[in-house]
Formats: structure tokens, C-alpha cells, sequence
């Protein structure tokens, strides 16, 4: 699934086609995804220019001078494709705009979805409602994190994992983070040290920057708007390296954590 970093990479490369573009048509090529498409969507957003575009947690957003802000997450397999042509088999929705460009919201699987709120998404919008910090944001810091962590037995893992304590994280990044920061994701939360708490939130941070940077990670069939696969997992440290060597010499192992693969070094996370 697409994490934050592949949503930011989404949103900047979306930017430039829609920021301050008039909207002369909206259209959709099937009732749903996940859930269906607002029925008023075409009538909202026709017409209206589009003033900025934004990301919170996995979502992306994209704002009109009408107030109103369509709320896309791209599921599993989703992505906007930049490059025009005519709608193809999985070409779901489409935003022509004035200056002639034709963006198509890709998703074979139909996991993702696309809400419509007017007024501030922020407050309004109900999956933003309980989400934590961004982890890039200065709210998101050692002394936060472990006011959010006291007393939780759950692994330090899931906790990142839970998106009312950190908004975005997803498997990857938690995992490449916990083996920077020297951390077994495996251990309580509560008994992650002050001191590793103070290394694990520059670690997220570095992580999900360079992850940026990089175009994010190629999972399945991702790609950025401009057609370019992410080149962060080139980098990978841990993740999908089960049996490989650590940069401390140890071999990584691979364990399942409520249904999901863990990567970590047991030599130096702990």
C-alpha cells in the first residue's frame, strides 16, 4: 500500500498540473471504488479552480476556491497518471482542466476512494478526526511520543503502526526507522528508553525524508504521477532483506506481527 511517502511524492507531482488550474470537467467511469464516488462530485467541482494541494496522513487533498476539498487515498495498487491519452480499463475518474491537461486516478484494484468535503477537511473530514501528528511536523517529538506511549504493552511496532498515535507511518518506514534507531520491534513500547525514543523520532523523520526524496518505494505496481517508479528501496536496510546482513554484520530476520512481515536485526535492535 501506498505510504506517506508515496502520497507526498503523489501531491508534489500532481502540483503542477492542478495548482491554480480551472477545473472544465469531472468525470467518472464507474459508481465506486471502495466505496462510491459523492454524487454531486461533477457539479461541485466543474467550474471551480483549484487553489492548493496537500497531504494528511495517507490522503491527499486537493482544494478549491468553492471550499470545497476532494479527499483521495490511493488503496492498494492507485495512482494518478499525468500523461493524458484517452481513459484506459482502470482509469476511474478524470479532471481535465483550462489549460488542456487530462489526470486520470488509476487503481486496478478499486481499494482506494474519493470523498468531497466542504469547509476545513481537517476538522471535518471524519478519518482525520482521531489521526495523530504528522511525523514530519515539530508536534511530533521525543517528549510527545512518549507521553503517547506510556504505559502500552503492545510492541513498539504496532504503536507507530496506529495511526491516532503517528499519522502516515506505514510497515516500511517503521521498520527501516526501528533498525536505525537501533530498536527491536518487538519490544513494549512502554519500555522503549527516553533516551532510544530520542533517537527513534530523527530516525522516522530521515527515513520518510529520504524515502521522499528518492520518489518513495516501487511496491507492486506504484508509480508517480509522471510515470517514474520510487527508488527508495534501493535503500532498504531491513525491509523484504530477510536473511541478508545487517550494517552491523548481523543477519536479518523476518517475523509476522499481527499479520504483517517485520524486518530487524536481532544483533543490534533490541
Amino acid at each position: 500500500m501506498p505510504e506517506l511517502p508515496e502520497v507526498e511524492t503523489t501531491v508534489r507531482g500532481l502540483t503542477p498540473f492542478l495548482e491554480g488550474q480551472r477545473l472544465v470537467a469531472v468525470t467518472t467511469f464507474r459508481p465506486d471504488l471502495r466505496r462510491p464516488f459523492p454524487a454531486d462530485l461533477a457539479q461541485r467541482l466543474s467550474g471551480a479552480t483549484v487553489t492548493s494541494l496537500s497531504r494528511r496522513a495517507k490522503y491527499g487533498i486537493v482544494s478549491t476556491d468553492r471550499d470545497d476539498h476532494m479527499i483521495f487515498h490511493l488503496g492498494m495498487s492507485g495512482r494518478w497518471r499525468t500523461e493524458g491519452g484517452e481513459a484506459g480499463k482502470h482509469d476511474h475518474l478524470l479532471l481535465e482542466t483550462a489549460a488542456g491537461h487530462r489526470l486520470f486516478l488509476h487503481d486496478p484494484r478499486r481499494f482506494g476512494s474519493v470523498d468531497l468535503v466542504n469547509g476545513d477537511p481537517l476538522a471535518l473530514f471524519p478519518s482525520f478526526v482521531s489521526l495523530g501528528p504528522e511525523p514530519l511536523s515539530d508536534d511530533f517529538d521525543a517528549a510527545y511520543l512518549a507521553r503517547a506511549l506510556a504505559g502500552r504493552r503492545a510492541p513498539i511496532k504496532a504503536m507507530l503502526l496506529d495511526q491516532t498515535i503517528v499519522a502516515g507511518l506505514g510497515n516500511i518506514y517503521v521498520c527501516e526507522a526501528l533498525n536505525v534507531a537501533k530498536i527491536s520491534p518487538l519490544r513494549p513500547a512502554a519500555d522503549v528508553s527516553r533516551a532510544k525514543l530520542a533517537a527513534l523520532v530523527p530516525a522516522i523523520k530521515d527515513v520518510l525524508i529520504a524515502a521522499i526524496a528518492a520518489g518513495g518505494s516501487t511496491l507492486r505496481d506504484f508509480l508517480s504521477p509522471e510515470g517514474d517508479l520510487g527508488y527508495f528501496a534501493k535503500d532498504w536496510r531491513v525491509y523484504g532483506r530477510e536473511g541478508g546482513t545487517c550494517e552491523c554484520g548481523g543477519k536479518i530476520e523476518r517475523t509476522v506481527q499481527s499479520g504483517r512481515s517485520t524486518f530487524h536485526c536481532p544483533k543490534c535492535q533490541r
